[in-house]
């Protein structure tokens, strides 16, 4: 027996290394890859982001937004953890037999809360089997690698519980409370002789020793690389949901020109363009599908697949950076060799075929990269913290300003945002004139106030949406004699307003958008601006989160905010009822982008009269109007059109009204009501709107 236990102990010591080794060769390698991209900036709010890893990693937060498959991985996630204590003292078994972890007095406890811990594994490996192979969840992928781990997951738990099972036999030992599954293995298998129990027990147990160890070593070469790459995903991820890196041209132009002055390019074209922390979201993809699931692009028969973005990317990475760096992405090697991934690790004919692909093109299509509406559901939906949108549009700034290729629609409004600061080319000199729709509005001018003598508190912004489109003036107007109603101190741009560059930075045009803001901000502080607020949500985002990094920083509102504030202090009062059944669309750029959900409805709900009914999708997982990321301004040609599917999830709960706090998304919604012919059955109003109604209920009737 001691000959017996001495080989077991040197074979278990020879396997051990090994797979710990070939686990640290994967990681080094996948860290190699990753050190290929360029560094990233990182702020050091460690208090900030440790918070964020206590809730989404240890507190699942995000994962239990579906209650089904949340509460199965919480039982495996913990339950992992957990047992592993119960590993090692099955080593201890196997090693030293007779002996176990010295917990003491402890250990009969110890033992059967580990075998209630297995047995819940077990009962969650189960039902995420039957959520994948027989529920069949569409956003979930089948087929062998798919159900791999759990085939690993059930084979570790099954052989602690056989090989507890075994030693009971072997050992002589009675039925024992604390390990009832393993007593029942042993009760039922009683007839087998202590020998034979023997040699079942050291078969279970190198059973459990090698998969414990296959596993190890699968975990960093697969999907499952998230229980490593998501923890740091999370705690790297921006603090500012959405923000766009700030390309410096300046910077950009010098390293590129002591490369070639013939190849300068901006945003990214080759997978080694992106920043590193980028390339970490690419390993973290867990491949749960819950970011597609949301998409309104794929789930409108667009080409779109977030998840398929950076799985491509992520595989494409790999067999990028095997070439690169001439180290073998899996192991082992001698079991892989016919994969292009290693066989480019060789500097073979593979090697110069992985490299010579296109990363736009080969890879991610230009149709995928136009499809999205930056609207990030994806990223909310995203259990690991994955940054989707910056991804895309880091490509879509290639293809902009280096390729030089746009959508015909797009270019043609960026040009008109260029030439007259507005999408659709209308002279700068009208931008005022939709004041003149509703004399008895006061809405002075910065240069009025001036030759006046007179300051102002905050700079109305306006928008190009507000000051052109006939149906979001009516929404500038209203906002503006809210104001007037409640003696708020304000002024506007008037001509001198331009467009805020949200649509210029998001479709790529970054150099555009950096002149726009370069001029936007010198005329905010010609004029001590220090306070703005804004029917429009994306020139909120951009002015509150993005304008920072180019030197100004303000106080921002959105108009929800401070006619919410307005009518808390009693200086708005609702007095006519507003008999409708209303359902309220969150608009992307307010909501997912700054959290903003709650003064609109709290408005809504402060007016008598007002039925408030929620859509099945709201807030945090409201669908987009389809107008974001530029689209606005495009033709819907693939599936289904974004807008309409919206407005069917409004009718759904049977409004008389659907409102808003965008002018981008009323106008969609609008449009969708006509698309539905429900236009006059259902009414498109802005939040600001109906509270009108409701407050200037006797300028109203002066008026009339």
């Amino acid at each position: 027996m001691e000959t017996f236990l001495l080989i077991n102990l040197l074979a278990f010591i020879a396997i051990t290394i090994y797979g710990l080794y070939l686990f640290a060769k994967v990681v080094a390698t996948r860290i190699a890859y990753i050190k290929l991209g360029k560094k990233s900036e990182f702020d050091r709010d460690f208090k900030e982001r440790f918070r964020r890893v206590g809730k989404i990693v240890f507190g699942q937060s995000k994962l239990l937004k579906d209650k089904k498959s949340g509460t199965i991985h919480v039982m495996m996630f913990y339950g992992f953890l957990l047992v592993q204590f119960g590993a090692i003292d099955m080593f201890v078994k196997g090693l030293s037999p007779g002996n176990h972890l010295p917990f003491g007095v402890f250990y009969p406890g110890f033992v059967f809360f580990q075998e209630l811990v297995t047995l819940m594994i077990l009962v969650a490996v189960v039902w995420a089997f039957y959520r994948r192979y027989m529920e069949k969840i569409v956003r979930l992928k089948r087929g062998f690698k798919a159900g791999l781990v759990l085939i690993f997951i059930g084979t570790l738990m099954l052989s602690v519980l056989f090989g507890n099972g075994m030693a009971q036999i072997w050992h002589g030992h009675e039925a024992v409370w604390t390990e009832p599954v393993a007593s029942l293995i042993a009760l039922g298998f009683s007839w087998v002789p202590e020998t034979s129990a023997m040699v079942l027990f050291y078969i279970f147990w190198w059973i459990h020793t090698i998969t414990i160890l296959s596993f190890l070593v699968y975990v960093p070469q697969s999907k499952h690389a998230h229980l490593l790459a998501a923890p740091i995903n999370v705690f790297l991820s921006k603090r500012v949901p959405g923000k766009l890196n700030k390309i410096d041209f300046d910077i950009e132009m010098d390293e590129d020109a002591e490369e070639s002055e013939e190849e300068i390019s901006f945003g990214v074209g080759k997978v080694e363009d992106f920043e590193q922390h980028q390339m970490i979201d690419f390993y973290a993809c867990v491949e749960c599908g819950r970011c597609t699931d949301v998409c309104p692009a794929a789930g409108t028969g667009k080409m779109l697949s977030p998840m398929d973005i950076m799985v491509k990317v992520r595989d494409h990475l790999t067999e990028k950076g095997a070439a690169i760096t001439g180290k073998s992405p899996w192991v082992p090697t001698y079991a892989f060799s016919g994969t292009q991934g290693n066989q480019a690790s060789g500097g073979s004919e593979a090697a110069a075929t992985v490299q010579s692909a296109s990363l736009i093109g080969d890879i991610i299509t230009e149709e995928e990269l136009s499809g999205c509406t930056t609207c990030r559901n994806c990223e909310d939906a995203c259990p690991v913290n994955n940054e989707h949108v910056g991804t895309i549009i880091d490509m879509r700034r290639y293809l902009v300003m280096t390729e030089g290729k746009m959508d015909s629609d797009i270019q043609r409004a960026v040009m008109n945002i260029e030439r007259q600061g507005n999408p659709w080319g209308l002279s700068k000199k009208d931008r005022i004139k939709w004041r003149e729709q509703d004399e008895s509005a006061y809405i002075p001018t910065v240069k009025e106030l001036k030759k006046e003598d007179k300051e102002f508190e905050y700079l109305f912004w306006v928008s190009s949406m507000g000051a052109y489109d006939s149906r979001s003036q009516k929404i500038a107007l209203a906002f503006a004699k809210l104001m007037n109603q409640a003696g708020v101190s304000f002024a506007i741009l008037g001509n001198k307003e331009a467009n805020s560059g949200d649509t210029a930075r998001r479709i790529g045009n970054e150099f555009l958008f950096q002149e726009i803001a370069e001029k936007n901000i010198k005329e905010f502080e010609k004029n001590g601006v220090t306070k703005i607020v804004t029917i429009d949500p994306h020139a909120y985002n951009i002015f509150k989160n993005e304008y920072p990094d180019f030197g100004y920083k303000a106080e921002v509102y959105h108009h929800t905010q401070m006619l919410y504030d307005l009518v808390m202090n009693g200086k708005l009062k609702p007095q006519l009822a507003i008999n409708e059944r209303l359902t309220y669309h969150d608009s992307c750029y307010l909501g997912r982008y700054n959290g903003v959900y709650d003064p609109p409805r709290e408005i809504l709900t402060s007016i008598p009269g007002l039925e408030l009914v929620e859509m099945d999708r709201n807030k945090e997982n409201g669908m987009c109007c389809g107008a974001g990321g530029g689209l606005m301004w495009t033709e819907e040609t693939t599936g289904n059109r974004i807008n309409v599917s919206r407005t069917e999830q409004a009718m759904a709960v049977q409004p008389t009204m659907i409102s808003s706090a965008c002018p981008y998304c009323l106008t969609m919604l609008s449009d969708g009501t006509k698309a539905k012919e429900v236009e006059e059955d259902i009414s498109t109003m802005d939040v600001a709107e109906i509270l009108a109604l409701s407050v200037l209920v006797e300028e109203e009737t002066k008026t009339a």
